[in-house]
């Protein structure tokens, strides 16, 4: 029996590039900034409670992080806050979306191989901002890799649900990667697809969850994405 193709999305911040540690050392900058004010816990509270309420308004990404950095500390300096202070959180937003993009271990030469392999399709699917997805996966130099990209601005059920159905793909035959229990592994489980997880040491608070993948023959841990061909070759055997 020949192997079937598949199609394989792959997520990008935390799976092909590092980024939770930009945002990491922003943090610490913003608490550093806001320390003659409020203790760490506080302003990393405060922060993380901004960033909540307007992820519906914001959404996701560098640009909706600044913001609500901005918005947080006019609050917690009750107003005191300096126009050079704001301006200086400007600037390290702005410096957070020109930072290079430094690749994981294991995803350059995983996805060259399975290109050259040619056997399956793969896709970009990762949310946030579009102009700065689209500009880290350009910098990245790993574009050529994929035949679509989507940038959404959720990723559950429903938003892996319409993807699939605009590429026409099966959901048994879709292998999603990616570092988010969350966003990228139990969605896809949800609807019937396959998952796989790499995780990353750094995790978004709102990205954590305590749910785990259900029983079953499609869920597979990897420790890197050098394990990938290896679970590809598995899953497309059926």
């Amino acid at each position: 029996m020949p192997a079937r193709d598949l199609t394989i999305g792959f997520d990008a911040d935390d799976t092909l590039w590092h980024n939770e540690n930009v945002f990491a050392d922003m943090h610490a900058r913003f608490g550093a900034l806001l320390a003659h004010h409020h203790d760490a816990a506080t302003v990393e509270r405060e922060l993380l409670a901004t960033e909540l309420r307007n992820l519906e308004i914001y959404g996701y990404g560098v640009k909706s992080f600044t913001l609500s950095a901005i918005e947080t500390a006019i609050h917690l300096s009750s107003g005191q806050i300096s126009a050079a202070e704001v301006q200086h959180l400007i600037d390290l937003g702005r410096g957070m979306l020109v930072h290079p993009v430094e690749l994981l271990d294991g995803v350059a030469e995983t996805l060259a191989g399975l290109t050259a392999a040619g056997a399956h399709r793969l896709l970009v699917i990762t949310k946030g901002d579009l102009r700065d997805q689209q500009s880290k996966l350009d910098r990245s130099g790993l574009a050529g890799h994929f035949k679509e990209v989507e940038i959404v601005a959720e990723k559950d059920a429903s938003a892996y649900a319409a993807i699939l159905r605009r590429h026409g793909i099966a959901p048994q035959n879709f292998l999603m990667v990616g570092n988010s229990m969350k966003s990228d592994i139990l969605p896809v489980l949800a609807l019937g697809g396959a998952a796989a997880h790499v995780p990353y040491p750094l995790m978004w608070l709102h990205e954590q969850t305590a749910e785990v993948p259900p029983a079953g023959g499609r869920y597979f841990e990897l420790k890197s994405l050098h394990d990938l061909p290896a679970v590809v070759a598995r899953w497309a055997a059926g």
